[in-house]
Formats: structure tokens, C-alpha cells, sequence
């Protein structure tokens, strides 16, 4: 993974590349389901909010560190793979955008698909309270992740 930083680096840029680097700590010692989700908690605030977008496979609101734990296994139900191949980020006081390449390889089709995902984030006393990520095509993301319906 490549990273770049369109400001100096502050406090939310600190915040975030440790949380990714967390995250990859996560995901290879097995991710949702295996791995504790204690790797990632301390980025996140115990009320921290991700919204997701209704059309994906994982879409609705997760709440606290319960949520985000279910939000992980509900990512790695749907994902076989997803790799953040590329990051940047822009960061200005509790406001960070990061916008992210990703390329992943759905579980249900094994499709995989190369996609940016940009994300508004809050960062408050050194953790992440709200997530809002922004896809470009939602409607491709999820028919690359739906089963296929059993036909008589």
C-alpha cells in the first residue's frame, strides 16, 4: 500500500495511518471472526459511528465498538478480499478525507472489482467518533457481491 498526505502530517493524520496499520495487523492475523477487534478499538471512540451506504451488501449504521466488531464480520462475510492499494489523506483540525483505491474480490461471485472509496472522517481527542465513507458506484459494488438467485 502506498500512502501520501496532501497536508502536514496532524493529530487525525496520526490517528488514521495507526488505525490502518492496525487494520492490516487485524486482517493478517485472520480478521472478523478470528482476530479481537481489541487490535482496532483503540482508534475508535466507545460511540464512534460509521454510516455506510443503504445499496451495499453492509449498508446501515454501526454504532460503538460492538457495532464496528459487527460491521467487520458482516465486511468479511461479503469480501474474500479487500485490499487498500492506495491512500491519501487531508486532514484539517477533528476533519480527515481520505480517499482510498481499493481492489477486492467478492465472496458470493468471487468478482473482483478496482474502486475508490472517499471517506469523511471525525477525529476527536485521538480517536475516530464518525466514518462516512462515499462510493462512486454502489450499484456495481453490490451485483458484484450478490449471490446468485437458484432458478427452477
Amino acid at each position: 500500500m502506498t500512502m501520501s498526505s496532501t497536508t502536514d502530517t496532524t493529530d487525525s493524520v496520526t490517528v488514521l495511518t495507526g488505525m490502518y496499520a492496525a487494520e492490516a495487523e487485524y486482517l493478517a492475523a485472520g480478521g472478523p471472526g478470528t482476530a479481537s477487534f481489541d487490535l482496532l478499538a483503540p482508534f475508535f471512540a466507545p460511540d464512534v459511528e460509521l454510516h455506510q451506504a443503504d445499496a451495499l451488501p453492509y449498508g446501515g449504521t454501526w454504532r460503538g465498538h460492538n457495532g464496528m466488531t459487527q460491521f467487520f464480520l458482516r465486511m468479511g462475510q461479503v469480501w474474500e478480499s479487500f485490499e487498500m492499494v492506495e491512500q491519501e489523506f487531508l486532514a484539517t483540525g477533528e476533519t480527515a478525507v481520505v480517499l482510498t483505491q481499493v481492489h477486492a474480490r467478492a465472496r458470493a461471485t468471487g468478482r473482483e472489482l478496482s474502486f475508490p472509496i472517499l471517506q469523511a472522517i471525525t477525529v476527536k481527542d485521538g480517536q475516530i467518533t464518525k466514518v462516512r465513507p462515499f462510493y462512486w458506484d454502489t450499484r456495481a459494488i453490490a451485483d458484484a457481491c450478490a449471490a446468485p438467485t437458484p432458478t427452477d
